[in-house]
């Protein structure tokens, strides 16, 4: 037996929950955790990704961990949502009985399929008067997933996370798929895993709850997440108690950071400063040869904006958000991105910026923050509802962009006819070939598809009455009044200017 083998031991899953956003994924994660407790957030969405573990005593009596990640169900948050099926070993997706299958419940199956994860279909609200579990096959029958016995292997559970009906035999079938995975944990190996969320605690400085996926973490050992180093000095098990050592698949709230590190990174654990501080360098080098300037270099508008959030999870969600505002004209150039209230230096760095824009989430600004905007005239605007904020930045864009003048052709005719010119004025007589032709509107002469010059349409007639417009399949005589001398079997283009 190798030694590889020697240290592999058992370890229980990581298990994200996936849904529509009514779906009650908050509800099940609820009762499997025995709290009354369901975080409400504006706007009724869950808008930070948690981890914590619990204990199931299986059918047979055997108690076994699980560790579950908290995954949002809101389109704004499909990077957080494929982060947990990345982590996670198993998914539940949960789908109303009552409701069928959502635009959200196949992107959450689309994130499943990509990172491919086992997962089982939880069929909730079976407690509802309407819920109707065979429609709901039927709806994921269309959308490509089989169920068991429904010609299908995916397996699924009817519950009610309400009454807690099928959650117990919910946990059975996913511990199954576990057995089934045969998980494993090195313990001989330095921890490894993925942060889940982290914030900056003005007195505590930067925490972050992680998720091990292999390894060990222990106290006075160092963590490195792409540049970022920090001592392990203190953690905290899912319960908030202190311990001294933690092991996969334990999620770990790390706090002592010098500041806010992304959530999503990859991090590991190493023994020593010197290996940190290596490990470290090497990640600062790679991220910076990844900036990359060039999308801004043909961009006819740049929009600095300074944007603040509460946590590190909201950050990225609005940053993707505002990102997808972008055109091939107008970009969106972040200057300061960061967690925490808006600060004086964040006013003063904004201000080195042509016009920019200051946004905070969930966020307050320093006194001296507001003195200094105000005397900057900046403005800075704070927001509680992320889908707030893109109709202030699609405003400025649109404000911002430098219009063009554009010609666009309103109406076409051949000449067939001169009847007379004296000095700048000709009368002439054609057939409309496209469009129609207005009475005191410029146009383009044209001799064999080149324009020649340009006129304007002084006076104008069909059917030797007088006329405001002539449309398309009708003759017309014309007072035109140009420059150039007009000839049998030129074409006249009526042309409107527009800002674009």
């Amino acid at each position: 037996m190798t030694k590889k083998e020697t240290n592999n031991q058992e370890r229980s899953p990581i298990v994200a929950v996936m849904g529509h956003i009514d779906h009650g994924k908050s509800t099940l994660l609820d009762y499997i955790r025995k709290s009354s407790t369901v975080d409400k957030e504006a706007g009724g969405i869950t808008q930070h990704l948690g981890a914590y573990e619990v204990v199931h005593k299986t059918e047979a009596g055997a108690e076994k961990n699980i560790t579950f990640l908290d995954t949002p169900g809101h389109e704004a948050f499909s990077k957080m949502r494929s982060r947990g099926a990345e982590v996670a070993d198993i998914v539940i997706l949960v789908v109303a009985a009552d409701d069928g299958v959502k635009v959200q419940t196949l992107e959450a199956l689309k994130t499943i399929e990509q990172a491919k994860v086992p997962y089982i279909v939880a069929i909730n609200k079976i407690d509802k008067p309407n819920a109707n579990v065979e429609k709901v096959k039927v709806d994921l029958a269309a959308a490509g997933v089989y169920l068991e016995g429904f010609g299908g292997n995916v397996p699924f559970a009817p519950i009610s996370a309400k009454t807690g009906a099928g959650v117990s035999e919910l946990l059975d079938v996913m511990l199954l798929i576990a057995e089934m995975g045969e998980l494993k944990i090195d313990t001989t190996k330095d921890a490894e895993g993925f942060v889940i969320e982290s914030n900056l605690d003005p007195k505590k400085g930067g925490s972050a709850t992680i998720i091990l996926r292999d390894g060990v973490l222990k106290k006075g050992t160092f963590l490195v997440i792409g540049k970022n180093i920090t001592p392990v000095r203190y953690m905290e098990n899912s319960m908030g108690q202190s311990v001294d050592e933690a092991q996969a698949p334990s999620p770990i709230k790390v706090i002592g950071f010098g500041e806010v590190v992304p959530a999503g990174a990859k991090f590991r654990s190493v023994g020593s400063k010197k290996e940190a501080e290596k490990l470290a360098k090497e990640a600062e080098q790679k991220e910076l040869s990844k900036k990359d300037e060039s999308r801004f270099e043909n961009a006819r508008v740049v929009v600095p904006v300074v944007l603040k959030a509460d946590v590190s999870g909201s950050l990225e969600a609005i940053e993707k958000e505002l990102l997808k505002l972008e055109t091939t004209e107008a970009k969106i150039k972040f200057i300061i991105k960061g967690v925490g209230n808006i600060s004086e230096n964040d006013i003063k760095t904004a201000s080195g910026s042509l016009r920019p824009l200051i946004i905070g989430f969930n966020v307050k600004i320093d006194n001296t923050a507001k003195d200094m905007a105000e005397n900057l005239n900046l403005t800075p605007r704070i927001f509680n509802i992320i889908y707030d904020i893109s109709p202030i930045i699609v405003k400025e864009m649109k404000e911002r962009t430098p219009k063009i003048e554009v010609e666009e052709t309103v109406g076409k005719a051949k000449i067939l006819k001169i009847f007379s010119k004296t000095k700048d004025r000709q009368i002439v007589g054609g057939a409309v070939l496209e469009g129609s032709l207005m009475l005191g509107r410029k146009c383009k002469v044209l001799r064999q598809l080149n324009e020649i010059g340009r006129g304007t349409i002084v006076d104008l007639q069909q059917q030797k009455q007088k006329a405001d417009e002539v449309v398309k399949g009708n003759q017309f005589g014309a007072l035109i009044e140009s420059k150039i001398t007009i000839a049998i079997d030129d074409t006249i283009e009526v042309f409107d200017v527009v800002q674009k």
